[in-house]
């Protein structure tokens, strides 16, 4: 207030707003927090500041900018951010806003870790392989924090070498696993067990692997000696796989041969036949011409 002593006195007023940026308190603010897989999570962010300032929430990039709870980017606001039944698709940073006009905002990276046991997922139980070919076998695992992944046959772990080539590609808390077998032999069919372990416990899932035989060609007959009497002199059969017997080149001959002549014969006889149906219809047409003068 602004006063004169004259008379009459004289005054005047003036109203101050002093304004504060926000400022986001530690405490009672949420550090980072590392949670079990099910349970409930509240993510706290408390600001001073003049005017009052207001809190919102967001996920940070690479996530969605969409909250797991809400539909809507952005949406989030309030001092408290609740989740219930956690999952491991609610892992990552949280970023609380507090904002009230008065330049800058600010803002604070909360990260929500999700812990979770082992889960395995194969393609296939049971594979079929041959003999001399190469086999790869397929394995997925998702656990956090990081598992200790392996290929088990019986009570043996398999690693890198002679025969032998394992894969591993981690991305986030998934981890692809791939067990190369180079030039199977009957000896490594059987059943393999993918095992992944954290101290939250352990998973594993088997596959077993089943010997194709190949198999033989039609065409390939297996030649068995028989004895086959022919006018006191004695011949070989040939039988395929299926016991069935297979003529030989001679057989074939002689066989086709008789085919032929009576093929012959039989169209010689329906020929003639053919000839005396005709002469038989034109005589009785024409009688006159059968006179015998």
């Amino acid at each position: 207030m602004c006063q004169i002593n004259t008379d009459p006195m004289k005054s005047q007023q003036g109203y101050l707003d002093v304004v504060v940026p926000p400022d986001i308190l530690d405490f009672p603010t949420s550090t980072d927090m590392v949670v079990r897989e099910g349970s409930n999570v509240t993510l706290r962010c408390v600001a001073n500041g003049s005017p009052q300032p207001t809190i919102s929430w967001r996920r940070e990039q690479p996530h969605s900018r969409t909250l797991p709870s809400t539909r809507e980017a952005l949406k989030a606001e309030g001092q408290n951010y609740s989740i219930a039944r956690v999952t491991r698709d609610h892992m990552g940073p949280y970023v609380c806003i507090a904002s009230n006009g008065v330049p800058p905002s600010l803002s604070k990276r909360i990260m929500l870790t999700v812990e979770f046991p082992p889960a395995i997922e194969i393609p296939n139980q049971l594979v079929g392989a041959r003999v001399g070919r190469s086999l790869t076998l397929q394995c997925s695992s998702q656990a956090f924090p990081k598992s200790h992944n392996y290929w088990v046959r019986g009570d043996n772990s398999l690693v890198q070498g002679p025969g032998y080539d394992t894969e591993i590609v981690e991305s986030g808390y998934s981890i692809s696993m791939r067990l190369i077998i180079e030039s199977l032999t009957l000896a490594d069919f059987g059943e393999y067990k993918c095992v992944s372990k954290n101290y939250l416990g352990e998973a594993e899932q088997s596959i077993k692997v089943e010997h194709v035989k190949t198999r033989e060609s039609s065409w390939d007959p297996v030649v068995t000696k028989l004895p086959k009497h022919s006018k006191g002199k004695q011949t070989s059969r040939t039988v395929n796989e299926n016991n069935i017997e297979i003529p030989d080149a001679e057989e074939s001959t002689s066989s086709a041969s008789l085919a032929l002549r009576v093929t012959g014969n039989v169209f010689l006889v329906v020929s003639f036949s053919l000839l005396c149906l005709l002469w038989r219809a034109y005589a009785s047409v024409s009688p006159r011409l059968l006179r015998v003068n």
